[in-house]
């Protein structure tokens, strides 16, 4: 059975490690810095075996030189055939296939434009690692994608079956809940998951990984089709809200200028 843990790292990124009790070889996502992964191998006795690259922002690539360095250039980097990266990688694209021999597990690789124009996600294990693309409670922002395109990628995603594990690379659970509420007061769905992750917060526990099933009870930016979530995205932009595409884009201004 594949475990992921979480290495926390900045104030709040979590460079996810996958790796197994039977054997001592391991893979991490988005390493934006490499001490905290290299403390957590050597405590652990783990061999890292490859890293997996989301897109190129530097929270999720900057440690890639120094990994490369700890594993003497023994190490294997998967990331987007469009991400312009510093170092030697294997480019991906939409439907890709991975095998991570070490841990015996297959991977599918999902383009997800909108953040940035080279996201993919990662797929395996009823596992999902979305980088920046999905959170729990919202999304990442259009820094290089359209509305569309993020729109699109966030409706492969909701797709997927709702036992999916959902691993974002943020701790942004709480000020993602906290605009939900504004956008559905009234979904007791999120009341209530509000609350158990102010509890888990106070206790210091990671809010991931949330679940598709999850998601789509609570995250608005996957609710976009709903009449009740386009009335209040209408009430707050004052222009008429007619399809999920419009109701996403205005959405999303919202929460850049909440």
């Amino acid at each position: 059975m594949i475990q992921v843990d979480a290495i926390a790292a900045f104030s709040d990124n979590y460079i996810w490690c996958l790796h197994q009790d039977n054997n001592d070889r391991c893979v991490v996502v988005d390493p934006g810095s490499a001490q905290e992964v290299i403390t957590y191998l050597k405590e652990n006795k783990l061999v890292l075996e490859a890293v997996l690259i989301t897109h190129h922002h530097w929270d999720h690539t900057n440690g890639l030189t120094d990994l490369i360095d700890f594993c003497n250039g023994d190490l294997t980097i998967y990331a987007s055939e469009q991400c312009q990266l510093d170092v030697e990688y294997k480019a991906l694209h939409h439907g890709s296939g991975i095998y991570l021999s070490g841990l015996d597990l297959e991977l599918t690789v999902i383009a997800t434009p909108g953040h940035t124009l080279d996201h993919i996600c990662y797929l395996g294990d009823d596992k999902l690692f979305c980088g920046d693309t999905l959170f729990s409670g919202g999304c990442g922002r259009l820094f290089e994608g359209s509305a569309e395109q993020m729109h699109a990628s966030l409706q492969q995603l909701a797709k997927l079956p709702a036992t999916t594990q959902v691993f974002c690379t943020h701790e942004y659970t709480s000020a993602n809940l906290s605009f939900a509420k504004a956008v559905e007061p009234s979904n007791q769905a999120l009341i209530h998951y509000q609350q158990q992750v102010q509890d888990w917060r106070k206790l210091e526990r990671p809010s991931l990984p949330s679940s598709i099933a999850n998601e789509l009870k609570i995250n608005p930016f996957l609710r976009c089709h709903l009449p009740s979530v386009q009335e209040s995205i209408a009430r707050h932009s004052q222009q008429p809200v007619n399809d999920s595409v419009t109701a996403f884009k205005l959405l999303r201004q919202w929460k850049d200028s909440a």
